[in-house]
């Protein structure tokens, strides 16, 4: 599932035509993590070493990817499900959803979610959900960070493709760009995030696009967005 869902966030990601990914399940669950029986003793070190490893490269490839992605979840979200959603820039849920790392209850402590975890949430909140297990409840997901929207379900569709279509508005080029430097940014002190976004800032500048929007604005007109990486001439 892992290796399928790497190859789904890679297809065409190089296209024009890809402006925003969504993920979404089938169910009453959104995504409950790893199969436990494919952790058990009888499979070896090697086995268990690539699965987290796999695990941790699609985590961090939905931040390196250059559209948003989306989390759109109807249902329950545990364990590296729940890490899973808060990888996402984006994550819309449905009143019934719920989250939760309940892997110290099994005896494999969430360490691989706590990732993840620990950099969408307050921290004493992660760590009451991985001491705990508990679930959060949909709005407290909200209320706590983990989520950007909770919607009622029969609306989750029509607030995830509103928000999609929002993002398919603008620039390519200058989302990609402004991903990668708020990802890039957030792992720096602020002095060092100030020097990197300025010049990030200034590069924009030179994009036919970031060109083409404030040409745009100038002349009351909608922008004819390229969306390529190349400098205006």
């Amino acid at each position: 599932m892992l290796r399928a869902l790497k190859e789904d966030l890679l297809h065409d990601v190089k296209s024009k035509e890809l402006r925003v990914i969504v993920i979404s399940a089938e169910g009453p669950v959104f995504c409950s993590g790893h199969d436990l029986k494919e952790l058990s003793t009888q499979d070896d070190v090697k086995h268990h070493t690539e699965v987290f490893e796999v695990c941790a490269e699609v985590m961090t490839l939905i931040q390196r990817l250059p559209v948003p992605v989306i989390a759109k979840v109807n249902g329950l979200a545990t364990a590296a499900g729940c890490q899973l959603v808060a990888s996402c820039d984006i994550a819309v849920a449905s009143e019934k959803s719920r989250f939760a790392t309940p892997g110290v209850n099994i005896g494999l402590f969430c360490s691989t979610p706590a990732v993840a975890l620990g950099r969408s949430l307050p921290r004493k909140v992660a760590l009451e959900m991985l001491f705990t297990g508990e679930p959060l409840s949909a709005h407290e997901a909200l209320m706590h960070g983990l989520v950007s929207k909770v919607v009622p379900e029969d609306k989750l569709e029509e607030e995830t493709m509103r928000i999609s279509r929002k993002i398919c508005e603008s620039s390519k080029s200058v989302l990609a760009l402004g991903k990668a430097t708020f990802y890039r940014q957030m792992a720096q002190d602020l002095d060092t995030a100030y020097k990197i976004t300025s010049q990030v800032m200034v590069d924009n500048l030179t994009l036919r696009d970031g060109q083409e929007g404030i040409e745009a604005f100038i002349q009351k007109r909608k922008p004819v967005w390229s969306h390529a990486q190349d400098k205006k001439k």
